[in-house]
C-alpha cells in the first residue's frame, strides 16, 4: 500500500512551483484554458479586469501557487468559495459553472501539464520515477481545493490520457481566441511578458500551436533554451531571485537543498 502523499521540503512540488519560471510556463496553460468554451467566458465576463488576461492570472497565480506550501491558507477557501457564484453562460448559450469538477480539474491539468514542461525545460526534467512522485503531489495540491477529485487520474500516464482526451473533445477557439489570441501570443504583463516572443511560442502545446496558427521553428525553440540557461545562472548566483512568491521562498530553498 503506497504511503500517503505529503507536501513537505521532500516533495518535488516545493522545489518547482514556487518559481517565476512555473509563472512563465504558465503562458502554455492560459492559451489552452482560453481554448475551453466555459473557462475563457468566465475569465472574459467575470475578471475584474476585462479583456486583460494574464491581469486576472497575475492575480490568482500567488494563491494557486501558495496553496501548495501551505495547508491552511485562508486563500484557497477564498477561490473555492469565490469561484461559487461563477456562473452564466457561454455564447452560444450552453450554461456554465466555475465549480463544475469537469472545468475546474481541466484548469486545474493545464497548471499540471504547464508544470511538468516547466521541469523539462528550466531544470533538465525528471526520470520515469521522479514524474509519477511530482504527478501524485499535483493530486494533493488539488485536492485542497475541497472539489471532487473523481476525475483526478491517479498515474502520470493515466493523467495525459485524460488530458489528450479533453484537449481533443472540450475545446473549441471560439470565443477564447477571438477575445484573447494577440494576448497569448504576446502577454502584456508582470512575468508573463519577460518570456520573449519566441520563447512564447515555443512553449506553446501542440494543440494551442494548432489552433493559434503557429509552427515553433527551431529559432524559437534555441531562444527558449537560451532563456532557460539564463536563468540557471541566476540560480547559481542570486538562489532566492527566481522564486516566486516570497512568501514560498524558503520552502523553495530548503526543498532544492534536499535535493
Amino acid at each position: 500500500m503506497r504511503a500517503p502523499t505529503t507536501l513537505d521540503a521532500d516533495s518535488l512540488l516545493w522545489r518547482y512551483l514556487g518559481d517565476r519560471r512555473f509563472v512563465m510556463s504558465m503562458c502554455r496553460a492560459v492559451s489552452l484554458q482560453m481554448l475551453h468554451p466555459a473557462i475563457a467566458s468566465a475569465t472574459h465576463e467575470l475578471s475584474l479586469v476585462r479583456q486583460r488576461v494574464f491581469v486576472h492570472k497575475r492575480r490568482t497565480a500567488p494563491c494557486i501557487i501558495r496553496s501548495a506550501y501551505e495547508s491552511d491558507f485562508d486563500e484557497v477557501r477564498l477561490i473555492r468559495y469565490s469561484h461559487d457564484q461563477f456562473r452564466s453562460r457561454t455564447p452560444d448559450g450552453a450554461s456554465y459553472h466555475a465549480l463544475n469538477p469537469a472545468i475546474f480539474f481541466f484548469e486545474h491539468a493545464t497548471y499540471v501539464d504547464a508544470l511538468f514542461t516547466c521541469v523539462d525545460v528550466f531544470f533538465g526534467g525528471l526520470d520515469a520515477d521522479g514524474r509519477e512522485q511530482l504527478y501524485r503531489e499535483t493530486c494533493e495540491w488539488y485536492r485542497r481545493y475541497g472539489i471532487s477529485d473523481r476525475l483526478m487520474p491517479a498515474t502520470a500516464g493515466e493523467f495525459y490520457e485524460y488530458f489528450d482526451d479533453a484537449l481533443a473533445t472540450q475545446l473549441n477557439p471560439s470565443p477564447g481566441y477571438d477575445w484573447y489570441r494577440e494576448q497569448l501570443l504576446h502577454p502584456d504583463d508582470w512575468y508573463f511578458k519577460k518570456l520573449p516572443t519566441a520563447a512564447v511560442r515555443a512553449i506553446q502545446h501542440p494543440v494551442a500551436c494548432a489552433q493559434l496558427g503557429i509552427a515553433p521553428s527551431a529559432s524559437d525553440h534555441r531562444a527558449l533554451a537560451r532563456y532557460a540557461r539564463r536563468l540557471r545562472v541566476v540560480d547559481e548566483l542570486m538562489p532566492a531571485r527566481n522564486t516566486f512568491p516570497d512568501a514560498v521562498t524558503q520552502s523553495v530553498l530548503t526543498a532544492r537543498g534536499r535535493s
